[in-house]
Parts: structure tokens; C-alpha cells; sequence
């Protein structure tokens, strides 16, 4: 019951904490005391040493532990032809400490591609290792559930569809910029689908005059533009998160509201699932997930460096695959270690210690 393809038995997010040297080089760049080539290369050391790190417990998806970024999704969306990222008021709070206020909106016509700068960040992940590179990028909806209306000046774009059909189009074009770069693991992060399960953003969504019941569906025509005309042979994952900052989280709630839409009509492969918390809900709405799908469960946290019971975890799979068969199930963490640079509150070796686990328990289960 091993998996020879993506997304694997034992598997994960992206994000990696960062190292002391990269985090100095990164404060030094900013102070304008290295230039960028220097970074690059301090850059290009840690990846090729975390690259190994991730091979050597037993890792088959490897990233660059999203090391060339401050964000998670600001420093992609910001290099799109038409979009800009800027320091504003952020509309959705953390529970607990914020992140610097980073916004995003559109300056332009989108649609317009020319290549980005994360294909040769990609590139260099799968120059340096034999296993399969895996890149991660923000879904699209992550230029619009934040901010609505706000982010799209109505001087560019006066029907709010067009702006959907253009930013579906300009993603469909980077993701098969990916493809041809020879990318065969991509997986989009998106937390607005999950957001979406929390009453109080659901409010949030109609004080701004929008429909919270029908936004998955405009986020799924968007994610399923993006993907379409993919090679045969290239997964594609999307990943499912209620915010992961320093250890703190934005959203709650189970993902019925979402899981028709989120399995059924995505034309995703597979699914990267939060289920560290009770936050996340039960796994009932894992009976909608089609034959041939994939649910990675989030079951190990990495919010906290505290290691998880094996004997739990395995009882958990147990329990979800009740709804959705063990072979297709696999085992991650919720999310990755550092959606932004600063990272969690939790130790390097306490973050290797749980992926290492992950696999040695995946082997135990799948065999």
C-alpha cells in the first residue's frame, strides 16, 4: 500500500523553520549590508542542507522549505503582472500576535504572463535532489477573500467576474509555466475554503455585501481554470488551513459547510487536511471524498514541539477511515512550520522529530 506517486503516505505542508544564518542574512539584505546575490547564495546553502535533512528521514515530496520567502502567499501573488503587495490595515485577525499587516490589490489588467521568479526556485529544488520536487503556491482565491471588493478598483475591473475569469486565467498560465519547467507535485494553499466554515468570517463576508454560500463556488471555478490543460502525469494538492502564525490561528469550524464543493467539484488529486484541533471538526465530511482522491490528515500539529502519541494518532486514522478508505488516506502535519519566516513556536530538532515520526508511523500503517 505504498505510494510511488504524490501526494505520498508520509508527506507534508512546505514550510520549514529558518535557520539562524538564513534569518541573519535575510535581516542584513533588508539593512541593505549584502545585496542580493550574497543572500542568494547563503539562500542556496541552507535549501541544498534542509533538501538533505528532508531526504535523510525518509521524505519523498521535498521542497525548499519555502526559504526564499517572508510569506507564504504575498511574495507569489506580488510578482503577478497586475497585483501588488503593500503594508495596509489587515481586515482578519490572528488570536494572538499579528503579522506584519501585508495586503494585497490589483493595479491592473490581469491575464498578462511572463514568467515569476519561484519557476527557478523551483528549478533549484529539482536540480538538487532525485526524489520529487514538490512546489507550493497560494490558491487564487487568496486575492480576494481577504479584502473583497477592496483589492479590485471598479476603474479595472466593473464586473467582478471578469476580474475571477483573469485571475483563474493568469494562474492557469503560472501553473503550466510550472509544468514545463518540469514541476510534477504542485500543491495550492488554500485557507479561504476552510475560513469559510467559521461563522464569525462568514459574517465578515456578508457585512462587505458578498454571499458566503456561493463564494466556494466561485473559488472552485477559479482553482479548476488554474489547473485545467495539466500534463497527465502531474498531481496537484490543495492544501486546507485556518491560519498558522507564531502558533496562533484565525478560523474555526468543521469543513461541512465547504465539502460537497471542496471534494466533488474541485478537480484536484488530492488534499492536505488541518485535523490537529478540535477546531477542525469531525471527519464526517470526509464520506463526500470521491474514489481516486486522496485525504493527507493533518493529525500532528505544528504549532507546539510536543510529540504526538502513535498510539493516538493511529487511532485516529482508524477512525477516519471509516469515512474514506485507508488507501486513501496518508499522514502530514496540519500545515507547514513557517507560513511566514519568523516560524512557530517550536525548536528545529522538535520539527524534525515529528516528520520523522510521520514516517516511520506511515510505513507502520500503509506498510
Amino acid at each position: 500500500m505504498k505510494r510511488s506517486k504524490p501526494p505520498f503516505r508520509a508527506d507534508h505542508v512546505g514550510s520549514l523553520l529558518r535557520p539562524a544564518a538564513l534569518k541573519d542574512a535575510r535581516a542584513q539584505r533588508e539593512r541593505g549590508e549584502i545585496d542580493a546575490a550574497a543572500l542568494r547564495v547563503i539562500e542556496d546553502r541552507e535549501i541544498e542542507k534542509i533538501i538533505r535533512k528532508q531526504e535523510g528521514i525518509g521524505l519523498q515530496g521535498i521542497t525548499d522549505g519555502e526559504f526564499r520567502r517572508a510569506f507564504w502567499n504575498y511574495d507569489f501573488l506580488g510578482a503577478l503582472e497586475g497585483a501588488e503587495a503593500y503594508l495596509g490595515e489587515r481586515k482578519i485577525q490572528f488570536q494572538g500576535p499579528q503579522p506584519r499587516p501585508m495586503m494585497m490589490r490589483v493595479t491592473g489588467k490581469l491575464g498578462a504572463f511572463h514568467g515569476h521568479p519561484m519557476i527557478e526556485h523551483f528549478r533549484f529544488v529539482q536540480a538538487h535532489t532525485k526524489r520529487t520536487a514538490k512546489m507550493t503556491i497560494p490558491s487564487p482565491s487568496s486575492m480576494h477573500f481577504r479584502y473583497g471588493r477592496d483589492a479590485v478598483p471598479e476603474t479595472i475591473y466593473p464586473v467582478m467576474e471578469d476580474f475571477y475569469r483573469d485571475l483563474g486565467e493568469v494562474y492557469r498560465k503560472a501553473v503550466c509555466a510550472f509544468a514545463d519547467a518540469g514541476c510534477r507535485y504542485l500543491q495550492l494553499d488554500e485557507v479561504n475554503l476552510a475560513y469559510l466554515c467559521d461563522p464569525a468570517l462568514r459574517e465578515k463576508v456578508v457585512a462587505r455585501g458578498e454571499d458566503p454560500d456561493l463564494l466556494p463556488s466561485v473559488y472552485a471555478g477559479m482553482i479548476n481554470a488554474a489547473i485545467s490543460g495539466i500534463p497527465d502525469d502531474m498531481t496537484i494538492c490543495m492544501h486546507l488551513c485556518r491560519g498558522n502564525f507564531q502558533s496562533t490561528f484565525v478560523a474555526s469550524g468543521g469543513y461541512e459547510p465547504v465539502a460537497e464543493v471542496l471534494f466533488n467539484t474541485i478537480k484536484v488529486d488530492g488534499y492536505f487536511m488541518e485535523y490537529d484541533s478540535g477546531r477542525a471538526g469531525g471527519f464526517e465530511p470526509l464520506r463526500f471524498v470521491p474514489k481516486g482522491k486522496m485525504v493527507v490528515l493533518g493529525l500532528v500539529t505544528s504549532k507546539s514541539g510536543a510529540l504526538e502519541s502513535r498510539d493516538e494518532l493511529r487511532r485516529r486514522i482508524d477512525e477516519a477511515a471509516k469515512y474514506v478508505p485507508l488507501d486513501q488516506l496518508a499522514l502530514s502535519p496540519q500545515c507547514g512550520f513557517a507560513s511566514t519566516e519568523e516560524g512557530n513556536v517550536l525548536a528545529e530538532d522538535e520539527q524534525w522529530a515529528k516528520l520523522a515520526m510521520i514516517v516511520e508511523l506511515a510505513d507502520e500503517v500503509w506498510g
